[in-house]
Formats: C-alpha cells, structure tokens, sequence
C-alpha cells in the first residue's frame, strides 16, 4: 500500500506516517455528537473470521512496570450509551416506554419490567436493535449509580429479564445478535453501578447472573466475531472490557490479538478507512480512540500502527472535508459537521473553518482505496467557505457500507453546495434504500443493465496543475460494456467539466446525471444549458451540455423532481429527512454514448456562455462566466486539459 498521493502544484513527496505524541482520549459519548445512532449499525456485512488457525500479532506491547507507589488498578471505564438514553428518562422507564429516533415512543413491557422483547411497531431494524441493546436504560443506570434503590430495580429487573428471555446463544435473532457489544457495555455499567449504589465492592449474590450473563456475552462475541469492520473492533473492545472487569486474561488477551488484525484493515496504511463511508470514518476514529483508552486503563499499551493509523485517519477526515466543515456525504453517511473536539489533529482546522489549528498540508490527496478529495485552498487566499471543494470516488467494488457511486463528483464552490450525494436512507431494505445505493442517485453516467452491479473502478491518469486538475477513470460496469471519465477541475473561474463515453453490446438508454441541492429551481433554457438555482439565493448553477462528436437528440435534457416510481429527484441529508430534489438527466440511446457535461457556478447576474471550435482531433471549448474566461481542450482520447 502506497501512502496517499498529496498534490496541490507542488512536485509529490513522500508521504510520512503521522505519529503523534499525546493520547486523544476519547468516550463513546462522543459518538453521538459526530454520528447518529441510526447510522452506527447496518445489516452485518463482514465476514466472521476464525481465531487460531494462524499467529495472530499482539495488538500491545508490553506494559512498562509501575514504579513503587504508582500501581494504579486496571479498570473499564463504563463508555455511556451514545445518547440512546436522553429520550429515556426515569419515568418513561418505569412505564416500560422506548422511544428511538424520530418514531414516537412506545411501551414494550407491561409497566413491571416484563418486556416484550420481540417487539417491533415500526418495522424498523435499527429502533429493534437498539431496544436490544439496552442502552436505553442509561438514565436509569446513573441514577443508580448514585444510590437511587428504585431506579436500581427497575433496571435490573428489565436487564435480568431480557437474560432469561433471550438465553445462550441468542445468535438466531438479529437484533439481539448485533446489540451483543453494546448491551456488554451496559451490563458492565450495570455492574459498576451496583457496587456504586450499593457502596460495596463484591457484586451481592443476588447478582450473580449479571456476571453470568457477561461470560456468555463473551463467549458469543469469541465464537462470532464479526472480522476486521467497525463491528468486529466494537466486539473487541467490549470482551477486553468482560476481561478487564472479571480478571479473565484470556478474553484480554483475545481481544488485543483482534484488534492488532483489525487495525490493519480497519485504516490502511494511508489512513483511509475500509468502510467505504465518510461517516463510517468519523465513527471509526472515535471507535479506535476508545480502543485506545480502554487499552491502556487496564493495563496495556497499544502499539505504534494503531496510533499512527488512527492519525492518518484523522487526516483523510480532514481532506474529506468541504468548504462548509462538513464531510462529502459518500456512502452510508449522512450530511455530518467533521469534528472540532479533537485539538491538535487537522480535524481542528476542517471543522472549525480555518479558526483553530492547521491545515493539512496539501489541498489534494488521492486514495488507493478510492477517494480524490480536492480543494481550492484552505481559507488563506480567500475565506473558507468561498473556496470550491470537490470528491471524486473510483477504487474497489462496492462493500459494507459502500454505494454504487463510482466515478461520482459532489462539489462545493460560492459559498453553496453544487452537486449532492442522494444520500443515506437507513437500512431498512426498500425502494429508498435501494435507490440510494444505486448510481441513479449518483453524479454519475448510468443505464439500465449496469444497475446493482459492483464495480472496481481504476484511476487511469491524474495531472495536478496550479490551477487545474485532470483525471481520468475507467471500468467494465457490466457484460460487454466500458465507461470512461475524464474530468477537469478548474480554479478562476471555479467550474468541472467532465467527459462520459460509454460503449455496450446492446441498444440502452444511458444518463449522466446531476443531483442539486434541495430548494433549486431548474429551467432548461436551451436543448445546451440548463439552470439550478434557490430563488432567494444570489448563486446559480448552470449546467451545459455541449454537442461533442454528434448532435444533441431531442430528448437530450431531462429534470426529474419527486419521482416515486421509479425513485428519482430525492436527497436524505440525514437517514430520516428526505426531500424532493432535482436531478438533471443528459440523456443518450445506443449502442455508444459520449456526453460533455460543464458544471459552472456563478453569480446570479453572471453570464454564462461557451463556443466551440475544432482543430484537428481536438475541440477547444471557449467559456465565459461573467468576466473571466478560460478555454479548455478536449482530444480524441479523452484528455482535457486548461489552455488558458
């Protein structure tokens, strides 16, 4: 694995692992303020892997001893419930009342602490999780911690009862399957404060199945571990929390050898994450600075890959950040501020807009594992929301928590979103969800028969210039079909352009689609420019699509809005908002298409125009916006490059 390609007109150099020096410490609290709950837990996607076939590499070194004097004990500190219990509070508890999300709470027990543990009002996957997951009880739990007897039996009645109505191995119920880690965590909160409440130090008697209960959370977790993905960390560091509390050193040293195999996929050596998600990536980091802490509270010391990839991780966060401090929404992510309460990472600087921290240290950065992240500037030359950032993915086929979104742009420019990401529509498995993984919601050429089909896309050539940036990509989308793109990024003026060719064994209709903001108009002024823009906005977006090899056809532009059937013109900014939003189609049939797209954003009074001419093979294409003008080159071969 090579380290990312950082560009920004400046000859590439070497890229050095970023070690740091101090420890971020971090609490699993946290994760709700960068992710929301709804977007922590999809449907299982990893593979289960086996233990003990081969070595597997310590994740710590060895501990340096304490000196006389400074044994400080090993502990587990208990990591919260991820804002699962701010809707919970003690009275809703007493009536056996869950609420999750935006679904209106609900009584799941009969007022007594006798739950019905199969309920599911609202068909959805996530709310049943996380009714198994217990983390709903954490008000419940802290106010006995403080010595609240009533709170404590209320509590522990729910907790005992879900153990006796879902015994060993509740692997067979999927939300009760996938809640295993977080549930350990609540039952080790559980316990903490019990000896807190209570003031004792030994677990009473009468509690003895809560311990029992943790050794089959371990046991589950050590037979079905869920691999190297963000699940399978979770699970590790729940069981080296079970070891931690109980004394059991094999599930310690378990879980270290886990988590040492995981980190390696988990971040790559780049500091991408394998999730295929921005949003996955912010829960990620958050996920290995809890490894981290609970490591080194109880005893042990995580190695150096862990730390330098988790700051490497903290870099790709920070390059996938656009000119609003929040992340390009790229798979199963919804639209999510980066983080500002990580000083001293570049996350600092992303987040808080250029006021805190500094920068990375380039303004380009190009993955392996499929990620182009690039920017005018970073706030110095002009002020940081006025800068134009933009994604582009390619790389490995769709996987976890991945969408068919290859070759895609999203882009930023004048202080305004320009081209969105359909977005994440949560896991339940329907039309919505289907539709968002799919390059229909996609800033991507598309057709028919490539749908559901996931792709390897391969970077083909990149030449970064100070002001411009070309790249093309290519792959087989499906049986006897190729996709190109080639796209040029251009800076004063601020605009993409982007060339799609495609060929087919079959006659199909193909599209290049843009997806808007919510809130623009679209009017198709001319069967060659189209323009997007909020009504009480001062910005517009005129999209050109210029005759390039063939005249244009009849039907060449099309605006959908709205659409149910089949779904098209929607955003999901978050997992339970979605809106009608508009999406511009450049349409083609065949067995061949080529489509030249130009995405300008501009003043509202700036105007926007292009001529063409032609020089052999090549068509230079002359575009004014508003008082600037540039040309660009277009050759036969699909390299687009600015002549001035």
């Amino acid at each position: 694995m090579t380290p990312p390609r950082l560009l920004g007109g400046l000859p590439r150099r070497q890229w050095l692992p970023l070690l740091t020096a101090g420890i971020v410490v971090v609490v699993i609290a946290l994760i709700s303020v960068v992710l929301s709950p709804q977007t922590a837990w999809g449907p299982r996607s990893e593979h289960a892997a086996k233990v003990g076939s081969k070595a597997i590499p310590s994740a710590t070194r060895p501990t340096t001893p304490a000196k006389p004097g400074q044994v400080k004990p090993a502990t587990y500190a208990c990591p919260q419930y991820s804002g699962i219990d701010t809707p919970n509070p003690l009275p809703r508890l007493y009536e056996d009342t869950f609420q999750w999300s935006v679904h209106p709470a609900y009584q799941v027990g009969n007022g007594k602490g006798d739950i019905n543990w199969r309920s599911n009002p609202y068909n959805q996957p996530s709310w049943y999780m996380w009714l198994h997951s217990l983390r709903w009880l954490g008000q419940g739990i802290e106010a006995a911690r403080a010595g609240d007897k009533k709170a404590m039996a209320r509590v522990t009645t729910i907790i005992h009862d879900w153990v006796n109505d879902n015994p060993y191995d509740w692997k067979g119920d999927v939300g009760a399957h996938e809640a295993t880690m977080h549930r350990t965590n609540v039952l080790i909160c559980t316990r903490q404060a019990i000896l807190s409440g209570l003031k004792v130090k030994m677990l009473p008697a009468a509690y003895a199945w809560l311990d029992q209960s943790l050794l089959d959370h371990a046991r589950f977790m050590e037979i079905n571990w869920g691999g190297e993905g963000n699940h399978g960390t979770d699970e590790s560091i729940a069981m080296f929390g079970i070891g931690c509390t109980l004394g059991r050193e094999s599930y310690k040293t378990l879980a270290e050898r886990r988590l040492a195999r995981a980190i390696t996929v988990s971040i790559d050596a780049q500091g991408a994450t394998n999730e295929q998600s921005t949003g996955y990536a912010i829960f990620n980091y958050t996920l290995w600075g809890r490894a981290i802490k609970a490591l080194q509270e109880c005893g042990a010391d995580p190695s150096p890959t862990i730390k330098a990839r988790r700051a490497g991780l903290a870099n790709f966060i920070a390059m996938a950040t656009d000119s609003f401090g929040k992340l390009h929404q790229l798979g199963d992510s919804e639209r999510l501020k980066t983080p500002t309460l990580f000083p001293g990472t570049p996350m600092e600087y992303a987040g808080t807009l250029g006021a805190k921290g500094r920068p990375p240290a380039e303004r380009i950065a190009i993955y392996d594992a499929g990620y182009i992240f690039g920017r005018t500037g970073w706030g110095q030359q002009r002020p940081f929301a006025q800068e134009s950032t933009y994604s582009i993915r390619f790389g490995p086929a769709r996987t976890l928590h991945g969408h068919d979104d290859h070759m895609s742009i999203t882009y930023t420019s004048h202080g305004r979103e320009i081209l969105v990401d359909g977005g994440h529509a949560g896991y339940q498995v329907d039309k919505w969800r289907s539709w968002a993984k799919s390059e229909s919601a996609h800033n991507v050429m598309s057709s028919p028969l490539m749908a559901g089909r996931a792709t390897e896309t391969k970077l083909v050539r990149s030449d970064i210039k100070p002001t411009s940036e070309f790249y093309e990509l290519s792959d087989t989308p499906g049986p006897g079909m190729s996709r190109k793109r080639s796209v040029l990024v251009l800076k004063d003026p601020d605009l993409i352009v982007a060339l799609d060719r495609a060929t087919s064994e079959q006659d199909q209709e193909f599209q290049t689609q843009w997806h808007l903001p919510i809130g623009q108009q679209v009017t198709v002024s001319s069967p060659t420019t189209t323009v997007a823009m909020n009504p009480a906005d001062k910005v517009k977006t005129v999209l050109l699509q210029i005759p390039y090899q063939a005249a244009l056809p009849a039907d060449a532009t099309k605006v959908t809005r709205g659409q149910e059937d089949p779904v098209q013109g929607w955003h999901y900014p978050s997992t339970n908002t979605k809106q009608p939003a508009s999406t511009v189609s450049f349409n083609r049939n065949g067995k061949s298409a080529t489509v030249l797209s130009v995405i300008v954003p501009a003043d509202y009074q700036a105007a926007v125009s292009y001529k063409t001419r032609t020089t052999g093979s090549t068509v230079f294409v002359d575009l004014t916006v508003g008082k600037l003008r540039t040309t660009v080159a277009v050759q036969a071969d699909g390299t687009i490059s600015r002549v001035k």
